[in-house]
C-alpha cells in the first residue's frame, strides 16, 4: 500500500520545523544527559536578535526566564505547555538590558544590585512578561531583585 502524498508533505513539513529553531532557541543548549535543563549559553546570544528587543526605559531591567528541564527524574517527558508554566513560574533569569535610570539615586546609594550578563533571583510571578519568537522575557523593576548568582545550576528548580 502506498502513503497518502499529502501526509509524506506534511511529515517533510514538520521535520523541517523541527530543524528550524528560532534565534533564541540557538542560544539553549542541552544538558548532558537527555531531558536534563537546557541552559542558555550567552556567547551564542545573536547580537541581532538582542538589538530587536526593547529597550526598558526608566527603572526597569529585562531578563530571560530560566528554562527548566524536559523530563522529569522519573522519564517522564514533559509537554511544551508544562515547560512554558515552569518559565512563568521560575524564580531565576538572566539579566539581557537595564534601563538608564535603574539602581540610581539614594536607594541604591551601594551601588547596581546586577548588570547585564547577571543571572538574579526574582520573586516567582513579578514582572510583565513579554512574548518574542522561542520564548519570552520579562520587564521588572529594579527593586525586584532578589539576589545574583553565579551558577544557574546550583539552585534546585522545583514547580
Amino acid at each position: 500500500m502506498m502513503p497518502n502524498p499529502s501526509n509524506l508533505a506534511m511529515e517533510e513539513q514538520w521535520k523541517k520545523d523541527a530543524e528550524e529553531k528560532s534565534a533564541l532557541e540557538k542560544a539553549y543548549q542541552s544538558g548532558k544527559k537527555k531531558g536534563d535543563a537546557t541552559t542558555l549559553d550567552p556567547d551564542k546570544l545573536d547580537s541581532k536578535l538582542l538589538d530587536q528587543l526593547p529597550s526598558p526605559t526608566g527603572w526597569r531591567i529585562m531578563i530571560l526566564p530560566y528554562k527548566g528541564q524536559g523530563q522529569t527524574e522519573g522519564g517522564i517527558v514533559l509537554t511544551s505547555e508544562t515547560r512554558e508554566r515552569q518559565q512563568i513560574g521560575t524564580l531565576l533569569g538572566y539579566v539581557l538590558k537595564v534601563g538608564p535610570q535603574a539602581y540610581d539615586g539614594e536607594r541604591f546609594s551601594t551601588g547596581p544590585w546586577c548588570k547585564p550578563g547577571d543571572w538574579v533571583l526574582i520573586g516567582r510571578y513579578s514582572g510583565s512578561r513579554i512574548q518574542i519568537e522561542g520564548g519570552e522575557i520579562k520587564l521588572l523593576n529594579d527593586d525586584e531583585i532578589i539576589a545574583t548568582v553565579p551558577d544557574p545550576e546550583a539552585i534546585l528548580h522545583q514547580f
